[in-house]
């Protein structure tokens, strides 16, 4: 029962990297029990990416979310003027579909 226990943690330790690259590459990721479900999402790497071309600042953090029944990031943004802006973007797109503060 300890090995079975034991390699159920290595497995999971193991996976997670994996996981998290195949998502910064762009890959579909199967997760949760609904697997069938799964959708393709942009790299938040390549959403940050964006955001600073158009945004002069720097990103102070980010989370998923829900926007309009949609998977999205919010993007905590520090302009250079020193603001912070919360940007809403469409995690499937891409595209920037809200933006709070600032």
């Amino acid at each position: 029962m300890k090995r079975l226990f034991a390699l159920a943690v290595l497995a999971a330790t193991v996976t997670t990297p994996v996981v998290a690259e195949a998502r910064d590459r762009g890959m579909m990721v199967l997760t949760g029990g609904g697997q069938d479900q799964a959708r393709r999402q942009v790299p938040l790497s390549r959403v940050l990416s964006m955001l600073a071309s158009r945004y002069p600042g720097r990103h102070l953090n980010s989370t998923m979310g829900d926007a309009g029944g949609r998977p999205a990031y919010y993007v905590q943004w520090q302009m250079e003027n020193g603001r912070v802006v919360v940007f809403v973007v469409d995690a499937e797109s891409g595209q920037v579909i809200g933006r709070q503060g600032g």
